[in-house]
C-alpha cells in the first residue's frame, strides 16, 4: 500500500486528525486545527518526503505542510487557497471536498489561522503568525482554535 493510501485509511478509520506515513514509520495525531502540525514542526521530527493525510487543509495548514518538506497529501476538506499553495510549491494533493475558505469552529467567519496568514507565502513566516495567533487565541477565545 502507497504512503498516502495508508495515511488517508488511518485518518478515516481510526479517527485521527492528522497521519503522516514513510515505509514503516507512522506519526498521528487526534489534535484539532494546525496544532498538531506546530508540534511535529516544533519537535524536530525530519517529516521530509513523507505522505499525509488531514481533515482539513487550508492555506495555514498548507504551508506548514510545505515547511515539514511533505511530497503528498490529502485532505477531507481542502480550501482553494490550500491548493494553490500546494500546487506552487510542487506537492502533489488530493481531496475529498474543495471548498473556497475555511471557516472557524462555530462557524460565523474565517478560521483565525487562516486570517493568520492571508497575506503571507512564505512557510517560516507562516509559522510565526500561526504561533502568535495560537497564543493570543490560548489566552482570549479558546473555541476558535
Amino acid at each position: 500500500m502507497r504512503d498516502i493510501e495508508r495515511a488517508k485509511k488511518l485518518l478515516e478509520a481510526e479517527g485521527f486528525s492528522c497521519v503522516f506515513t514513510q515505509g514503516d514509520t507512522i506519526y498521528t495525531s487526534r489534535k484539532t486545527g494546525v496544532a498538531p502540525l506546530v508540534e511535529f514542526l516544533s519537535s524536530g521530527i525530519n517529516l521530509n518526503g513523507f505522505s499525509a493525510a488531514d481533515k482539513i487543509i487550508g492555506k495555514a495548514a498548507a504551508l506548514l505542510f510545505v515547511l515539514a518538506g511533505v511530497r503528498e497529501v490529502y485532505a477531507s476538506v481542502m480550501s482553494e487557497p490550500a491548493v494553490t499553495v500546494l500546487r506552487q510549491n510542487k506537492i502533489c494533493h488530493s481531496y475529498g471536498i474543495l471548498t473556497p475558505s475555511i471557516e472557524n469552529r462555530t462557524g460565523t467567519g474565517q478560521c483565525p489561522m487562516e486570517q493568520a496568514v492571508a497575506r503571507i507565502d512564505d512557510p517560516t513566516q507562516a509559522l510565526t503568525a500561526i504561533r502568535a495567533t495560537m497564543e493570543h487565541l490560548a489566552n482570549g477565545r479558546k473555541e476558535d482554535l
